[in-house]
């Protein structure tokens, strides 16, 4: 029997010493591992989603695509309003209607099906925490068009035309406030903007937060499920970034009235905004040569149908996937069958990158073009665009149907 004891004493000493060394390496390794420094080595695109909250719902939502081997990074406005068939629920709801400070991952879920990536990391910044980050960046510079004033209730709502410098406090109302009168696209832009000088600004100051005793104030004023080291180790990355070659792309659809609310509902089932960001990936992670001007083609888009609006509409659509339509107009004719493509620019790949966006495959190079020829419109030299789409009866307002 004290044979029996000594043994199970034994065991249970033997078991203990085991659960502590496992303990120790457990701690070791997260003091150790760096899941930014190994999102980086696998060369893979890093899925940021940032949220600015008030009073525990999403102000505006925001995911950010950086690549760290080409350092490019683009952005997507994700909609509080966008009406989805949320799959927790089993109805279509907005989208914000998952939000839930205390479990993110519900929220993530719906943005990561609507978009068709994996988000690996989400910051929330509340309206409370975001003043005192703002006051630690020593402020933000943002430019306002028109002064702005009003009175909402209790809240002053006060600010200059030009550019001004944000501290915390204004900083906090001019990211979260909304006028009576106001436009939403209005709103949204001025909010995207904010988010951009805010970004900006803490790439700015990013030598001065790397002090230890300021990164662990920094960072515990963000809510993550980063520790304050992976947290700072992610801003590094950033710095990298060229801000001022960052769009936000809103994600888009048409506003219709569904059980008495009115909702965004992306365009095509949201096929288009997963197919924006698989070409926006496609953009991010290509290796351009030196020599090469890292910016969008210039597109002028051209209505050859008898379909009203059918330019505008294209355009909008080229725009969301980052390109810059400079023109819409009508074509030489209202007759054409085909869709064309006629380009300027020498990279081959870049038009047909455009040109499978639409799925047209009748390209031809102004070089080669000459007057009469069908599907042929000569460009002014004063109004000169890399690429000129002449959309044609088989264009269904989406793809070119046969060619």
């Amino acid at each position: 029997m004290k044979i029996f004891k000594k043994d199970a004493s034994f065991l249970l000493l033997i078991l203990i010493i085991i659960l502590f060394i496992m303990a120790i390496a457990f701690s070791v390794y997260i003091f150790r591992s760096n899941p930014v420094a190994d999102a980086v080595a696998s060369n893979r695109v890093i899925n940021v989603l940032f949220v600015i909250e008030e009073n525990k719902v999403p102000v505006s939502s925001y995911v950010l695509m950086y690549f760290p081997a080409t350092r490019r990074a683009a952005i997507f406005d994700i909609p509080g309003n966008l009406g989805l068939l949320l799959s927790r629920i089993n109805r279509v709801d907005r989208i914000d209607r998952m939000y839930d400070p205390a479990r993110i991952s519900h929220f993530e879920n719906e943005i990561e099906r609507l978009l068709g990536i994996n988000i690996n990391f989400s910051i929330i910044i509340t309206k409370e925490n975001l003043v005192s980050i703002v006051d630690l960046l020593g402020g933000v510079e943002v430019f306002i068009p028109s002064p702005v004033s009003h009175i909402d209730g209790e809240q002053i709502i006060l600010f200059p035309s030009g550019m001004t410098v944000l501290d915390g406090a204004k900083a906090a109302v001019y990211a979260t406030y909304i006028l009576p009168d106001e436009e939403i696209d209005v709103a949204v832009f001025r909010r995207q903007r904010f988010f951009l000088a805010l970004f900006n600004r803490q790439i700015q100051m990013n030598e001065r937060l790397n002090n230890s005793s300021v990164a662990r104030m920094y960072t515990s004023l963000f809510r993550t499920s980063m520790n304050w080291r992976t947290l700072m180790n992610l801003f590094n990355e950033f710095v990298n970034i060229d801000i001022d070659r960052t769009n936000i792309q809103t994600v888009g659809g048409n506003l219709r009235d569904v059980s008495g609310q009115m909702l965004v509902i992306p365009h095509w089932d949201g096929n288009l905004i997963r197919e924006i960001v698989h070409q926006t990936v496609n953009t991010l992670t290509r290796e351009i040569e030196d020599h090469l001007i890292d910016w969008p083609l210039t597109v002028e888009v051209l209505n050859g149908t008898t379909v009203a609006g059918l330019a505008g509409r294209t355009a909008e659509m080229l725009r969301s996937f980052g390109y810059d339509v400079i023109s819409i107009g009508n074509a030489d004719r209202n007759t054409h069958e085909s869709t064309v493509v006629i380009h300027r620019s020498g990279d081959e790949t870049l038009v047909r990158d455009f040109a499978d966006l639409i799925r047209a495959r009748n390209i031809r190079s102004e070089i080669f073009a000459h007057d009469g020829e069908e599907g042929i419109y000569i460009q002014s030299v004063e109004n000169r665009a890399d690429i000129t789409l002449i959309l044609g009866r088989n264009f269904d307002g989406r793809f070119v149907v046969g060619n």
